[in-house]
């Protein structure tokens, strides 16, 4: 069987023009070594995969040609490469002084290369440091690492630094491209996409994928056989899966989740993906930023004919959902629901729960829709009913009436009680939108009454008024709601003609009796029968001052109460 070498070594490349996307490091290289300029230690950093030990062995046969040499001379006497994750010691770099004595015997310079030098221990450091400073003329240390940040700042002082950058999906994409037709393989444009997005810019990574995905595929590449190899989602899970969201439907929605489990993929990667489609569905809704889009053009189209379907609130609330899932995912005890959870949420973006229909409620939807208020259906009687049907004859407007009294239809006729209840009212009981509106509702419900001229606004006493506030507390204590009560009793109400004010001390306090406010004000008004009642809850940080006890303020308090602990102070001896 004939020997095989992997693409990683094959192509790797020969000169600084086959690098593939460092440009800005060969380019200054190659000037370095035109106009002698080139320092005598280098250090090249960045992630794996990039050329950094590529470039430093381009580097190396470069400095060493004058033109004289055959065309496949390496040099391999002047070029020595040092693997410092397993030769770390002091004793190791004390060995590579002694050789850095000798000078060549073959070309100009001595170049070492220490690969992983971030693996040093820290004396190895040392005694590196001063050969790394002043080294002979006809030696140059290239020192390459993927963790800049553990090399002491002693050593990288005496470098002269290179970062090499990660490799663009389109030129990792580009170059297997060059790959696949010096191979003879038919290769689509989104199969080589996926395998540089999979390669998460480092171009051996890209390389090694394309020679296990050709070994499974043979000379046909295609986008299906790479997902399958590589075992990666594919973008149409994730179109159909938008499609579904966006269409509102939630069975089907959690099947195809099921199915996406069920294939060996995992939840995480499920919900990062989603999000991530959600973002390139938003960079398609500007023409400047469709660049951003780092896919196929065929996949490119389908992302712009989506994108169209999906409002830019939809997909900001979707990436805002799907994000907030993925940072709970690893510390959720029950990771399938809670992406089952997000995405029901996702699902339920663009639908309500309710099926509006304005012939179903006596008050305008205009007025429901200037509110902001949910409207609820109501059901009259239906003697009720059949006497609304009966047509009556015209009314005449007595003289100090108002002039449009006669285009009142209800001025002659008895007011139906609106039930205000949620029970007739129709949700998704998945929908937590419905749900929130329903709290809304609960909130707003008291603007939705009949005339205010109709409802008790009787006169009161401050006695009575106080009264019918011991009378809430009291039945507050009753149900066990000690947080209430104590909120209640802190602030004395202060009553103003139809207006209560009520202070706190922070701001915490005041929301809280806002949430509450309304059984307390049901309460007041029914017993005082007065619906003109209103109350104003303000906060007044100088009342703070009042809990803020001293330790001897404290003490004269608990004096009050029991003046036996004087005695218990003096007996003893005892300080504050």
């Amino acid at each position: 069987m004939e020997h095989f070498i992997v693409s990683a070594r094959k192509y790797r490349p020969q000169t600084f023009k086959d690098v593939v996307g460092q440009q800005a490091i060969t380019n200054t290289l190659l000037n370095a070594i035109e106009h002698n300029h080139l320092a005598q230690a280098l250090l090249f950093t960045g992630p794996r995969g990039v050329g950094k030990t590529t470039c430093a062995r381009i580097l190396a046969k470069m400095i060493n040609s004058d033109g004289t040499e055959q065309e496949d001379e390496d040099f391999a006497f002047n070029i020595f490469e040092l693997d410092a994750a397993s030769n770390n010691s002091v004793d190791d770099i004390r060995n590579l002084t002694d050789q850095v004595r000798i000078p060549p015997q073959v070309g100009k310079y001595k170049v070492y290369i220490i690969d992983e030098v971030h693996m040093l221990s820290q004396a190895a450091f040392n005694a590196f440091l001063k050969t790394l400073e002043e080294p002979p003329k006809h030696c140059i240390f290239i020192l390459a690492t993927t963790e800049k940040h553990k090399i002491i700042p002693t050593i990288l002082s005496r470098c002269q630094i290179f970062d090499f950058k990660r490799i663009t999906v389109k030129d990792a994409k580009n170059y297997l491209k060059y790959i696949a037709d010096e191979q003879g393989i038919d290769a689509e444009d989104d199969a080589l996409h996926i395998i540089a997005q999979k390669a998460d810019g480092a171009m051996r990574d890209a390389l090694s994928i394309f020679d296990r995905v050709v070994s499974f595929s043979g000379k046909n590449l295609t986008r299906q056989a790479v997902t399958e190899n590589l075992n990666v989602l594919d973008y149409e899970t994730y179109f159909t899966s938008t499609d579904f969201i966006l269409e509102n439907k939630i069975p089907e929605l959690l099947i195809q989740f099921n199915e996406t489990l069920s294939k060996g993929f995992d939840g995480h990667h499920y919900i990062a993906g989603l999000a991530s489609h959600f973002r390139d569905l938003m960079v398609c809704k500007n023409e400047h930023t469709i660049e951003l889009l780092e896919v196929g053009e065929d996949t490119k189209l389908k992302y712009m004919e989506q994108s169209r379907k999906a409002s830019y609130e939809f997909l900001m609330k979707g990436i805002e959902l799907a994000n907030d899932c993925d940072l709970k995912f690893k510390n959720s005890k029950n990771q399938r629901l809670l992406v089952e959870l997000t995405l029901m949420q996702l699902a339920s973006i663009t639908f309500d729960g309710e099926k509006k229909n304005s012939k179903h409620y006596i008050i305008p939807a205009s007025y429901f829709k200037a509110k902001g208020i949910t409207p609820v259906p109501v059901t009259l009687p239906k003697k009720e009913v059949e006497a609304s049907n009966v047509v009556a004859e015209p009314v005449q407007p007595a003289p100090e009436a108002k002039p449009n009294a006669t285009q009142n239809p209800y001025a002659q006729t008895t007011i139906p009680k609106i039930d205000l209840k949620l029970d007739n009212k129709r949700t998704s009981g998945l929908s937590l939108k419905s749900i929130k509106a329903k709290k809304e509702h609960l909130i707003k419900q008291m603007e939705v009454v009949i005339d205010p001229n109709d409802l008790p606004a009787e006169e009161f006493t401050q006695e009575a008024f106080n009264a019918a506030w011991a009378s809430y507390i009291s039945t507050l204590n009753a149900k066990g709601e000690k947080i209430m009560v104590s909120m209640l009793e802190m602030s004395k109400p202060v009553l103003k003609g139809t207006a209560i004010y009520v202070e706190f001390p922070i701001e915490s306090l005041k929301i809280e009796l806002e949430r509450a406010q309304f059984p307390l004000m049901e309460h007041l008004r029914k017993s005082l029968r007065n619906f003109n009642l209103s109350l104003e809850i303000e906060v007044n940080e100088e009342i703070s001052k009042k809990y803020a006890f001293s330790p001897i303020e404290k003490y004269e308090k608990l004096k009050e109460k029991n003046p036996n602990i004087e005695l218990l102070r003096s007996t003893f001896g005892l300080d504050l």
